[in-house]
């Protein structure tokens, strides 16, 4: 799933001072200084107590095992049934800084690590000389911890069988050598992940102490941080890096997306508009070899992404391998590059427009809200796509596709929405200190006022329910999808995009309401026209994940209070802003009954509807009754048909438009 996020960028809020080692290394004595802070700006959760305790020990158990593939079930039931008394003691330990339960956590992954390694030593042998390997899931033990030895064999070895189905689809798997290969990368990956926790290197020697005080640290503060609610965070610089491209939409780089496979590493993907696209010279498929003149056979994956993203050099030279399978020859060549800045495009909007009775309706799909330094933002880019339906023709009516957005900035929800708004409050947001702040559009003009749909499903959340619900209250759109949406009402603040940032986390500082005072949290924004998405029948949402945080509402602000500006900004907002406050629209909210009925009409009499429909309530079925499901079954079709229904709608939108026009043009005017 996608990262599920809204964030705040206010220096105010949070100021926190320079805490790790030199070097970028956490130690120790950070935990407490970043727990300090945590605990002073987290919207509940304020000092250590005994749930906290209990969902730390759990969380830093899962951190390790998520796939409950290594530990009986006797080693980690002392962590998670833990008696109050024993609760209380390791709160006293770690209310003095003390974190020796922790440490004794680690040592009992290093011996399950040890003794699945064990277990694994003939299993890859095997399988490699299988002729056909089959993964056959044992029953009643995938989602709970193996009580017996023989358990824990067959989870790791159903592990191994997974890698390899993975890869078989990828990659030509005709020989045994080429299976061997197979069960090699994969001992290779997952003895990484393995080592850090032995706190070994890629070449399996002995960490200085300074980093196994990192990999600790690390460790403890995300499973303390995740213990405070499910989107307080803290992150590898790894980790952050990841989520800055994703905000910001820009990144310095030659443009190259690497993968690891059993032929060793390859060009994925060239980024467009990249250095390695514009050289010409590099082709999808092709191996990396050696950077700079050095091979890079027996460096780990990571390391090579380390010397990439390295800031010491602006110059790289890619030596890489090519193999050509129709005439059976093999390549060699060096490609020099010069990393510069590469806005990715892809993943901002992707906008189209159809033709109808005297001009167009326009798409916009959205895929996060998204701001840089340069000027790249959400809002700009729904601008100018807006501004070219216009020279298509007159634009009738727009289709916002919010279907996979996750979120991203909160001041660009509120921009966003603001584009269909007048002046008035787009999001009331509300700290653990009981501030209450009100985040306006203030641009007194709309950008569009005509027909709009919003198209939402399970996985639109955060920022992108903030623009929907904001819409919804004002009446200015419909919105069509799945029967709510994801669910996620708060509010983090984040110093990922900091560039002065030493440490990377988010943690949760405040919930946001729309203006009507209401809350996205759990419940999502309700749909106005039911038409579902694929992800449907699943159990997706905050309702479904641990440590969430409860609904609440505040007062209503269709009437903008001020009560958070200092008086001679109130004076200004009274003269100016008051005035032309936007009004709550209720023309299509009493079209509704209507639109609802012709919608439902057409899904009944479309075949491929029907169809779709059906699938959807056979996977429903197979769900299991707990837990968050993942989508493991994704319905595919040629044609958007949400997509197809929400213009259907937009387009009896703009027709009851068009009709209470002409009805209001025949009244007679007044004297």
């Amino acid at each position: 799933m996608k990262y599920l996020f809204s964030f705040l960028s206010l220096s105010w809020l949070f100021c926190l001072q320079p805490l790790a080692a030199s070097g970028g290394q956490l130690s120790l004595d950070d935990v407490p200084q970043v727990m300090e802070r945590f605990f002073h700006f987290h919207i509940e959760n304020n000092e250590w107590n005994p749930t906290l305790v209990r969902r730390s020990l759990k969380l830093y158990i899962e951190q390790f095992d998520s796939d409950k593939s290594y530990f009986l079930e006797e080693e980690v039931a002392p962590y998670l049934a833990m008696s109050e008394a024993r609760v209380e003691e390791i709160q006293k330990r770690l209310e003095k800084n003390n974190y020796s339960d922790f440490f004794e956590v680690n040592r009992l992954a290093q011996k399950a690590i040890l003794r699945a390694r064990n277990l694994r030593t003939e299993m890859g042998r095997e399988l490699s000389a299988q002729k056909r390997v089959t993964l056959q899931q044992s029953q009643g033990v995938v989602n709970r911890y193996a009580k017996t030895l023989s358990e824990i064999s067959d989870k790791q070895k159903q592990r191994m069988v997974r890698f390899y189905k993975f890869h078989e689809e990828r990659s030509r798997l005709d020989t045994e050598e080429r299976k061997a290969k197979v069960f090699v990368l994969f001992e290779k990956k997952i003895g990484r992940f393995e080592n850090s926790y032995l706190f070994l290197d890629s070449e399996g020697a002995k960490l200085s102490q300074e980093r196994t005080e990192h990999l600790l640290s690390l460790r403890i503060l995300k499973a303390f941080a995740k213990s405070l609610d499910t989107h307080t965070a803290f992150f590898s610089p790894e980790e952050a890096l990841e989520m800055r491209l994703s905000l910001e939409k820009q990144f310095e780089g030659v443009g190259v997306v690497l993968s690891e496979g059993i032929d060793g590493i390859v060009i994925a993907d060239l980024i467009h508009g990249g250095p390695a696209e514009q050289s010409g010279k590099i082709q999808i498929n092709d191996q990396l070899v050696e950077i700079d003149g050095k091979g890079i056979t027996h460096v780990s994956f990571e390391e090579i992404m380390e010397l990439l993203k390295k800031k010491d050099r602006s110059e790289i030279i890619l030596g890489l391998r090519r193999i050509d399978p129709v005439m059976e020859k093999e390549s060699f060549f060096r490609v020099s590059l010069t990393k510069k800045p590469i806005a990715v495009k892809e993943d901002r909007i992707r906008s189209s427009y159809e033709l109808v009775d005297g001009g167009v309706v326009g798409k916009i799909t959205l895929q996060s809200f998204y701001e840089n330094s340069d000027g790249v933002s959400s809002e700009r880019d729904i601008r100018e796509a807006i501004r070219s339906f216009r020279q298509a023709g007159e634009l009738k009516g727009l289709v916002l596709d919010l279907r996979e957005n996750s979120g991203g900035f909160l001041g660009q929800a509120v921009r966003v929405a603001g584009l269909f708004l007048g002046n008035g409050v787009v999001v009331i947001s509300k700290y653990g200190k009981g501030d209450v702040h009100y985040l306006r559009n203030i641009s007194g003009k709309r950008f569009f006022g005509g027909p709009l749909v919003v198209l939402t499903s399970k996985m639109s959340a955060s920022a992108s329910e903030i623009v929907a619900q904001a819409l919804q209250d004002y009446g200015v759109a419909l919105i069509v999808g799945d029967d709510r949406t994801f669910g996620k009402g708060s509010i983090q603040y984040q110093t990922i995009t900091d560039e002065q940032a030493n440490l990377f986390f988010k943690v949760t500082v405040g919930r946001y309401y729309t203006v009507s005072g209401r809350s996205a949290q759990i419940e999502g924004v309700k749909a106005d026209i039911l038409v579902p998405s694929h992800y449907a029948p699943y159990r997706i949402g905050e309702r479904y994940l641990e440590y969430a945080l409860p609904a609440d509402q505040v007062a209503p602000a269709y009437i903008d209070p001020l009560t958070d500006l200092d008086e001679k900004s109130r004076a200004v907002f009274r003269k100016r802003y008051l005035p032309t406050l936007q009004k709550v629209v209720s023309f299509w909210q009493k079209s509704l009954p209507a639109l609802k009925a012709a919608s439902a009409k057409r899904m009944s009499a479309n075949p491929q509807f029907q169809v779709f429909l059906q699938k959807i309530e056979q996977i429903r079925l197979r769900q299991p009754a707990t837990a968050v499901n993942s989508i493991d079954e994704r319905i595919e079709s040629q044609r958007d048909l949400q997509m197809e229904e929400a213009v259907h709608i937009l387009k009896d939108m703009i027709h009851l438009q068009v009709e209470a026009e002409e009805q209001e043009s025949l009244l007679p005017t007044g004297s």
